[in-house]
């Protein structure tokens, strides 16, 4: 029997940098926002695969 999956959660830290490294500038976070937005998008863009991949069986 098949199991219906109606909501899924998803929660992930990425590049959390220990507390003594955080207080050295403002600056270091810019370079990070960017990689996080690229890695978010790599996985969107995979998800949106495997459910086109999913519909099309």
């Amino acid at each position: 029997m098949p199991i219906e999956i109606k909501e899924l959660h998803i929660k992930g830290v990425i590049g959390q940098e220990p507390a003594s490294k955080s207080d050295t500038s403002s600056t270091a976070g810019t370079g990070t926002d960017d990689q996080q937005e690229a890695i978010i998008a790599a996985c969107v863009e995979k998800v949106l695969k495997i459910l086109k991949d999913k519909k099309e069986r």
